[in-house]
C-alpha cells in the first residue's frame, strides 16, 4: 500500500495572496448582486413612473371620449318630446288607415330626419307597431315592424321617456334610441322613437392612438376602435347575462363571444389587460349612468417598458461616464504625485549641477562681456544701414512714380501737340472756329493729364472705393478721340462693336487702361501689312467682357506670364518703360475685374478685360 501524495503547505507569501483573491472574488460577486438589485429597483420605479404618465394621457383621452358621447346624446335628448307634439302625427294616430295622413306623416318624419341628421325617426301605436317612419321608402323600412319588446317603448309608455342602445333588428345598424309618448287629450296614443348613429364618433376615436371601448352593463362591447372587439364580452358570458341580453334583443341575433382577456395589476397598482399575442394595456374607465355605458380607454404599455429601459440605459451610461471620469481623475492624481516626486528628484540634481556650473559660468561671463561690446557696435552699424535702406526705398518709389507719370503723359502730350499744329495751320488759313475747337481739345487733354496725375495714387488706395457707373461706349469714344491721331498716322483700322453697357469703374482710369492696351496694340502693328484692331464687348452673367485683338505678331509664349510685370517690355530700347500693362492690371483689379492676355489661333494678341456690370444692368 503506497502513501498518497501530500500537497505542499502554503508559503507565507502565498497564503495572504490567496486570501486577497478570495476577498476580491466575494467583493465582485457582492457588487454584481448589488448592481442587479439596484437595476431592478430602478427599472420598477421608472416603469411605475412611465405607467403613471400613460395613465394621465389615457385619462385625457377618456375625458374627450366621454365629452363627445355626452355632447352627441344631449343634441337629441329633447327631440322626441318636441316631435311628439306635432299635429301631423296625432292625426295619423287618430285615423291610422287614412292614406293621406300616412303619406304626410312619412314625409314629415323623413325631412325631419335629414334636417336633424338622425339615423331614423318612426311612430308606433300602443301595440308597438310602426305606422310611419322616415325610411318608409327604403328596402329595410320600419313600417309595419313591431318593437314592443324594446325597453325604450315600454319606458316611454310607463315613465314618459325611454332610452336604449342596441343593434337594430331590421337595419342591423347600431344606434341609440330616444322615445317619448304622443299624447292626445292628455292620453297616450302612441310612441315616437328617434334613432341616432354613433359611428362617426367611433371613427374619430380611431385616430387618437389609443383603444376606446364602450360596454353595456353586461360587459359587452358596443362601440370600439378595433372592429374585431365589437360585440365581444369583457366579462364572462354567464347564463344570467345572456338571458338579459336575449330579452331585450339588444344585439339581435349577433353571436357574442368572450374576448381573450387576462386581468392583472400594474406596478403602480392600476388595472391591466393582457390580450392574446402578448399585448398589454392599461385600463382607464369612467361610467356614463344616464346612457348606461362604461367608457374604457386602453393604453398600450409597451412604450412604458421601452421608456423605462431607455431611461435605465441612459442612467447606466451616465453612471459609467461618472465612473470613467472618476478613474481618469484618480489616474491623473496618481500621475501628478509621481510627477511631483520626479520633479523633486530632478530639482535636487539640478541644484547639484548648478553648483558645478557656477564656476564654469563665471569664466564664460567674462568672455561674453567682450562679445557684448562687439555686438553693440555691430547693432549700431546695422541701424545706420537700415536707415540708408529705407531712404533708398523711398528714392526707388519716387523714381517709379516719376517713370509712371512720364509714361502716362506721353500719349496726351502727343495728341496735344498734334492738335496745336493743326490749330496753327487753321489760324493761318483763317478758320478760327475750327482752330478754337482744337484749342478746346488741347485744354481737355491738359485736364486729362491733371486727372491722370491725381489717379496715379490708386496703387496705394483701398480697392472698390470712388467707383461709379460708367458708360462703356462713352469711355471707348473718349479713347478713340485721344488716340485718333495715332490711328491716322499709322493707318490702323479700328473695328468697334460696343453695346450700351454700364460698368462699375472709375471713368478716367478706365480710359487710362484702354489707352495703354490700344497703344501697345498699335506699337505691335508697326511695319505690318495688315493693321487692324478689333474691339468688342458683351454681357456675361453679372460682368461685361471686352475683347481687344490685333493682327500683330502676338506675344511670345514664354513671355505671357511676365507681360504684366513692372518695367517689363518687349519693345526696343527707348521705346517704352514697361509700366503701361502693369498699371492697367492693377487698375482693373481695383475695379473688381480681371485683365488677361492670350494669342489668337490665327496670330496676334488678344486682351480680355472683365468688369462688373452696374446694378441696373445686372437686373
Amino acid at each position: 500500500m503506497t502513501d498518497a501524495p501530500i500537497s505542499p503547505p502554503l508559503t507565507e507569501a502565498a497564503a495572504p495572496r490567496a486570501g486577497r483573491l478570495s476577498l476580491w472574488a466575494v467583493l465582485g460577486i457582492a457588487l454584481v448582486l448589488l448592481g442587479i438589485g439596484l437595476s431592478t429597483l430602478a427599472y420598477r420605479n421608472l416603469h411605475r413612473a412611465a405607467l403613471q404618465e400613460l395613465t394621465d394621457q389615457g385619462r385625457s383621452t377618456l375625458r374627450l371620449a366621454v365629452a363627445a358621447l355626452n355632447g352627441e346624446l344631449r343634441r337629441y335628448d329633447r327631440l322626441p318630446a318636441l316631435l311628439a307634439q306635432q299635429q301631423v302625427l296625432r292625426e295619423l294616430l287618430q285615423r291610422p288607415s287614412d292614406t293621406a295622413r300616412l303619406r304626410a306623416a312619412d314625409l314629415y318624419l323623413q325631412s325631419t330626419a335629414r334636417m336633424m341628421e338622425t339615423s331614423d325617426i318612426y311612430l308606433m301605436n300602443l301595440q308597438g307597431t310602426t305606422l310611419a317612419a322616415s325610411n318608409f321608402d327604403q328596402p329595410l323600412s320600419f313600417v309595419g315592424g313591431n318593437f314592443a319588446f324594446r325597453p325604450y317603448f315600454l319606458d316611454a309608455l310607463n315613465w314618459g321617456e325611454g332610452r336604449f342602445y342596441a343593434l337594430g333588428t331590421t337595419s342591423q345598424v347600431r344606434g341609440y334610441y330616444f322615445a317619448a309618448p304622443v299624447l292626445i287629450d292628455d292620453a297616450t296614443a302612441g310612441v315616437l322613437a328617434v334613432k341616432i348613429d354613433l359611428t362617426t364618433i367611433e371613427e374619430g376615436w380611431r385616430g387618437s392612438g389609443t383603444e376606446v371601448l364602450v360596454t353595456d352593463p353586461q360587459g359587452i362591447v358596443f362601440m370600439s376602435t378595433t372592429p374585431d372587439w365589437t360585440f365581444g364580452a369583457t366579462l364572462p358570458l354567464t347564463e344570467e347575462r345572456l338571458n338579459r341580453t336575449r330579452i331585450t334583443r339588444r344585439y339581435a341575433d349577433r353571436p357574442l363571444v368572450e374576448l381573450p382577456i387576462s386581468r392583472a395589476t400594474g406596478l403602480d397598482g392600476g388595472p391591466l389587460w393582457r390580450m392574446e399575442g402578448g399585448r398589454e394595456y392599461r385600463v382607464i374607465a369612467e361610467p356614463m349612468p344616464d346612457a348606461g355605458w362604461d367608457v374604457q380607454v386602453l393604453v398600450d404599455t409597451a412604450p412604458a417598458r421601452q421608456q423605462a429601459l431607455t431611461r435605465l440605459a441612459l442612467g447606466a451610461l451616465l453612471l459609467g461616464l461618472v465612473a470613467l471620469v472618476s478613474v481618469i481623475v484618480w489616474q491623473r492624481r496618481t500621475a501628478l504625485r509621481e510627477r511631483i516626486a520626479l520633479q523633486a528628484e530632478a530639482q535636487a540634481q539640478l541644484e547639484r549641477r548648478v553648483v558645478e556650473r557656477t564656476a564654469e559660468l563665471a569664466s564664460v561671463n567674462r568672455a561674453l562681456a567682450g562679445e557684448v561690446a562687439e555686438r553693440t557696435a555691430t547693432e549700431e552699424r546695422l541701424r545706420a544701414t537700415q536707415a540708408d535702406l529705407v531712404q533708398a526705398g523711398k528714392l526707388a518709389a519716387l523714381g517709379q512714380m516719376s517713370a509712371a507719370l512720364s509714361h502716362e503723359f506721353n500719349q496726351p502730350l502727343g495728341a496735344a501737340q498734334n492738335y496745336a499744329e493743326n490749330a496753327q495751320l487753321l489760324i493761318e488759313r483763317g478758320r478760327i472756329d475750327e482752330a478754337r475747337g482744337n484749342i478746346e481739345r488741347i485744354l481737355g487733354l491738359i485736364g486729362r493729364m491733371g486727372d491722370l496725375s491725381k489717379h496715379l495714387r490708386n496703387f496705394a488706395r483701398k480697392p472698390n472705393t470712388q467707383l461709379s457707373d460708367v458708360s462703356l461706349p462713352e469711355a471707348v469714344a473718349a479713347v478713340q478721340e485721344i488716340l485718333g491721331w495715332r490711328f491716322r498716322a499709322l493707318d490702323v483700322t479700328l473695328n468697334s462693336d460696343i453695346p450700351p453697357l454700364m460698368v462699375r469703374a472709375g471713368p478716367v482710369r478706365l480710359q487710362q487702361v484702354l489707352v495703354n492696351i490700344l497703344s501697345n496694340a498699335m506699337d505691335a502693328l508697326e511695319g505690318r501689312d495688315a493693321r487692324v484692331i478689333t474691339l468688342t464687348a458683351r454681357a456675361e452673367g453679372g460682368t461685361a467682357v471686352m475683347t481687344l485683338s490685333d493682327t500683330g505678331p502676338g506675344v511670345p509664349p514664354q513671355l505671357l506670364e511676365r507681360i504684366f510685370d513692372p518695367f517689363f517690355s518687349t519693345k526696343g530700347v527707348g521705346k517704352g518703360l514697361g509700366l503701361g500693362l502693369s498699371i492697367s492690371f492693377n487698375i482693373v483689379h481695383d475695379f473688381g475685374g480681371t485683365l488677361a492676355v492670350a494669342n489668337a489661333p490665327g496670330g496676334g494678341a488678344v486682351f480680355t478685360l472683365t468688369l462688373p456690370l452696374a446694378s441696373k444692368d445686372q437686373e
